[in-house]
């Protein structure tokens, strides 16, 4: 089998967010999914089977298996492009535990089609506030996560959280959210997930799926460029469509290697 680590969301190589890609020839039971994810040790790991009965995607962290996950997705496809496996011209259908995903080739970039997870008003608990070490200006909560808009740029790049302390937060995780300070930009973000062994996610596809109607109540637009400020950074493309998310963003191929397990 062949392995690919891409780096999503950058059009240079070492920046954006690393992905694993594994396009299984064969049935792999969970736990050697799991063992495999652990040793590449990236924040996400994609396994892709292609059969008769259509393309199957699976995301693991180095500790779980997560229900959805943009970068590992756009690295996905990237690989099947790049490798001819499915033209250019021809979408592909991901068959996926958050339902079909589409991925289309536009103009040099990748266009992911997902789930808009719109958060909600809440209340975050004073551990998860002290852990961040910030006084958001708003807190919602999507599905698995809380979204925090804080009150400038400068604070969101600013954050140094105790991961230890946040990694006992009851959701999955914490996007940090302000508006840009950089004209080309409306929005930056960063996202922790320690508790599934993810302190920092350098660029988080799946994160937008709420920043995505969050940032459209504020700034009453649909479109919006994006820039997710961890140390690697990353850009992203981002539409409001109804009850759908367009991600679009570009990938760059930094190794394939022959699995020998």
């Amino acid at each position: 089998m062949q392995l690919y680590q891409v780096d999503s969301f950058t059009d240079e190589a070492f920046r954006g967010n690393p992905a694993a890609v594994v396009v299984l020839d064969d049935h792999k039971d969970d736990a050697w999914l799991q063992h495999l994810a652990a040793e590449m040790n990236l924040s996400e790991t994609a396994f892709v089977s292609c059969s008769d009965e259509g393309v199957q995607l699976r995301w693991f962290t180095p500790r779980e298996e997560v229900k959805l996950c943009g970068h590992a997705t756009l690295a996905a496809a990237f690989v099947l492009f790049e490798t001819g496996m499915f033209p250019k011209d021809q979408n592909i259908s991901f068959q996926s535990r958050s339902g079909l995903l589409q991925a289309s080739w536009r103009q040099g970039k990748i266009s992911l089609d997902f789930p808009v997870d719109r958060p909600q008003p809440a209340q975050a608990p004073p551990l998860v506030l002290e852990a961040l070490g910030a006084e958001p200006l708003y807190v919602g909560t999507t599905r698995v996560e809380y979204l925090m808009e804080l009150d400038s740029e400068t604070a969101v790049r600013g954050l140094q959280p105790q991961m230890e302390r946040l990694a006992l937060a009851s959701r999955r995780g914490i996007i940090a959210t302000a508006r840009s300070a950089k004209p080309e930009y409306d929005f930056v973000s960063r996202f922790f997930a320690p508790s599934i062994g993810i302190p920092e996610d350098p660029v988080t596809g799946s994160a937008h799926c709420s920043l995505a109607p969050y940032w459209q109540s504020r700034l009453g637009k649909t479109t919006f460029r994006a820039y997710q400020a961890s140390r690697r950074g990353g850009a992203l493309d981002v539409q409001l469509a109804d009850e759908r998310v367009i991600l679009s963003g570009q990938a760059v191929l930094v190794f394939s290697a022959n699995l020998h397990v």
